[in-house]
């Protein structure tokens, strides 16, 4: 059972709930671009875990049937307390390597990447992390925590992780102490230097206290990492930190510095190339966020297709187990290349366009070739080509893009 799928609706309901309140409170924490690559990048880790999850949790269950110390049982309600504590544990050492070394922090870098805090960052992860988390939970297999078990606590760790993603929660009195609260993750997701790789706690805030992680939110932080991404395209977000580390490589000098740059941590250069490169301060009064000027009509089609694509997996990703190697393939493909045009028409990319036409001539294909009733292809096409035209009008329409951007 996939609790996080099970959760969706209400991670939507609250993330509505919180934009409510915003507003309400003049707090405004939302912008349309930002979200979408937000919850693009989501889906996107969602779509991953379709192929992943399955081979990484049998390596889980190989390792507890073979090599376990004792079996653990699931009637024990200290043995879901021990689990939970150590899964935590072991998640904030996780999360702290994942800062602090090239490769972690290649794939959860895109955790990072939004200049917003909302609860729509808590489910922008990367489509990469599943492939290296996995293995710092493999002792609570040798130590005899059931797969079911590990699975419901973990489940219930990145659950709990979703409500702190918030401004609009100060702080929680003495259980700031035991917990990781909004104010303290607040501090996580900062870029200012006094913040930056502190409050690595899943649930539990006690191991940064313990290992000299932790520090406390005096102002609101800057949000985002120290070189913006400057993209809403979900795809490159996964990919972007990967190829600032493959130029750092083939421009090293020496064949062992191309290897240093997978595990030493971010910002490292060889001497040559300037050595280790230190966070800059940033002022939140004057930061500039990222953003792209969008006709409203624009912005209209976009959010439209974004929602008739979320539709789409939350359909896609329950059924995904049950369809063959084929249909699930090009599920994901569709989805993706999808989230990929809409990413590209919010950057405002010559070629999003083009692939956005494209995208919507293969849906009409796939609908014609799934042999689905004549009133559903029409309709298909009529949708389809609705679309296009609207993309074309609203493309036309002008606000000039700045400089920097062409």
């Amino acid at each position: 059972m996939n609790y996080i799928h099970l959760a969706i609706p209400v991670f939507f309901a609250l993330i509505g709930i919180e934009l409510l309140a915003t507003r309400l409170f003049e707090k405004d924490s939302y912008r349309l671009s930002d979200s979408i690559g937000d919850l693009s990048c989501g889906v996107l880790q969602q779509l991953a875990e379709v192929f992943l999850k399955t081979a990484l949790f049998a390596g889980y269950a190989g390792l507890y049937a073979r090599y376990r110390l004792v079996a653990v049982e699931l009637g024990s309600g200290w043995a879901w307390v021990a689990c939970f504590v150590a899964q935590d544990f072991l998640y904030y050492w996780f999360h702290r390597l994942s800062h602090e070394v090239n490769a972690g922090w290649a794939a959860h870098v895109v955790h990072h990447q939004s200049e917003e805090y909302n609860l729509t960052v808590a489910l922008r992860q990367g489509a990469f992390q599943p492939a290296e988390s996995w293995v710092f939970y493999l002792p609570l297999a040798v130590f005899g925590f059931r797969p079911a078990m590990f699975l419901a606590v973990s489940s219930a760790n990145t659950l709990y992780q979703f409500w702190i993603h918030t401004r609009l929660v100060g702080r929680l009195g003495p259980l700031e102490w035991l917990l990781n609260t909004p104010s303290h993750h607040r501090v996580h997701h900062a870029r200012n230097p006094r913040y930056i790789d502190r409050n690595h706690g899943g649930t539990l805030i006690v191991w940064d206290r313990l290992f000299g992680t932790f520090v406390p939110e005096r102002d609101e932080p800057v949000y985002g990492v120290t070189r913006p991404l400057r993209s809403f395209n979900p795809v490159w977000a996964n990919l972007h930190y990967w190829a600032e580390m493959w130029d750092v490589a083939r421009r090293s000098p020496r064949p062992l510095d191309r290897l240093r740059v997978l595990w030493k941590p971010p910002g490292w250069r060889p001497a040559e190339l300037g050595g280790q490169q230190l966070p800059p301060e940033v002022d939140r009064a004057s930061y500039v966020k990222f953003e792209v000027p969008l006709p409203g009509a624009l912005q209209l089609y976009v959010l439209t297709q974004f929602v008739a694509v979320l539709l789409a997996t939350t359909f896609y990703l329950p059924r995904s187990e049950a369809l063959d190697p084929t249909a699930r393939v090009a599920g994901a493909l569709a989805i993706a290349s999808s989230l990929v045009s809409l990413g590209g028409l919010l950057d405002r990319r010559a070629w999003a366009a083009p692939l956005e036409l494209v995208r919507l001539g293969a849906l009409v294909a796939g609908t014609a070739l799934a042999g689905l009733a004549l009133p559903v292809t029409a309709g298909a096409v009529a949708l389809a080509a609705a679309s296009g035209l609207w993309l074309v009008w609203a493309g036309r329409r002008g606000i000039p893009l700045p400089a920097e951007l062409r």
